[in-house]
């Protein structure tokens, strides 16, 4: 995947991706029994923190310089 496109990925990622598990988790959360709060606490953490490992391709290098342009010097 190139450049360009990793960067569109990312961006699509962020801006609907991430809402959209974010409405999904906290629904789930809340359809669910009700936890002690320790627990439901560590839930939400480790859903805030599940979502980047299957992603992590995506994002690796985003902030770095074009790798596919050509230099210009």
């Amino acid at each position: 995947m190139t450049y360009k496109n990793r960067k569109r990925l990312s961006l699509f990622v962020l801006v609907v991706g991430l809402p959209a598990y974010i409405v999904l988790a906290v629904t789930i959360m809340s359809e669910a029994s009700r936890f002690p709060i320790a627990i439901e606490l560590l839930i939400y953490v480790v859903l805030g923190i599940a979502w980047v490992f299957p992603l992590k391709w995506v994002f690796k290098g985003i902030g770095q310089a074009d790798p596919d342009a050509p230099d210009h010097k």
